[in-house]
């Protein structure tokens, strides 16, 4: 006997990531559409029939925040399709961990009444975003603190031009751990395509100016720069 197949929809869920006031911060809306209304929710919305899945995270991260897409990092996450995820129905969600330097406030636009960032040590595993957004919140986390042991997308996290103090403020942020600057620039500075010199210095009207960095041309480091190998 034939099964039915399931019908289904699809959506995007963008779990947006940066660092603020020392802190790895997560952009949040508050929802203004029933289910979950008035909860807090990663953005995203459903796919328009003509769209590829990244097109549709970049749109609905412009309606819902008014932050343009084009210019952050994006990564595709494992698909999330538990057949009781939604209430609504049966809805398959595609999530993307967005990475940028430090962004503006957004505005709240579409179905969002709201949206801050958030700092995300108050929401990672504490099950108070709406849907199972905190299960893609945990994931991609640690998509990110495993990225920055393996790939240059640290200086993602950074402007252009950037001081090594800055830098390591990113590492610390995503991994919670303090490093030993000395420690931590000597490693960076070692490995090969990493960071390049800018030929420039920064002042903030205390001490030396700090020498400037841009992001190097490799995408992988070798070696790795592990977690368990860098706290102080």
């Amino acid at each position: 006997m034939a099964r039915e197949h399931a019908v289904l929809r699809l959506a995007v869920d963008l779990c947006i990531l940066t660092v603020r006031e020392g802190s790895l911060q997560v952009l949040v809306v508050e929802r203004g559409n029933e289910p979950y209304r008035g909860r807090l929710a990663l953005p995203g919305g459903f796919l328009r029939g003509d769209e590829e899945p990244s097109a549709a995270a970049i749109r609905e991260l412009g309606e819902e925040t008014g932050l343009d897409g084009t210019r952050l990092h994006l990564e595709q996450l494992p698909v999330f399709g538990a057949p009781d995820r939604d209430p609504s129905g049966r809805v398959v969600s595609v999530p993307y961990l967005a990475i940028a330097p430090d962004l503006p406030v957004p505005r709240p636009g579409s179905d969002a009444t709201g949206a801050r960032w958030s700092p995300v040590a108050s929401l990672v595993s504490g099950g108070t975003l709406a849907f199972d957004h905190h299960d893609i919140l945990d994931l991609a986390v640690e998509r990110a603190r495993a990225s920055l042991e393996n790939t240059t997308v640290a200086a993602v996290f950074c402007d252009d031009l950037f001081t090594m103090g800055e830098l390591r403020g990113v590492y610390e942020a995503v991994w919670g751990i303090s490093l030993d600057p000395r420690n931590f620039s000597r490693k960076v500075t070692k490995t090969a395509g990493f960071v390049e010199p800018a030929g420039a210095r920064r002042t903030d009207g205390v001490g030396r100016p700090a020498a400037l960095y841009r992001r190097g041309p490799v995408g992988r480091l070798n070696p790795a720069m592990l977690r368990s190998s860098m706290s102080s």
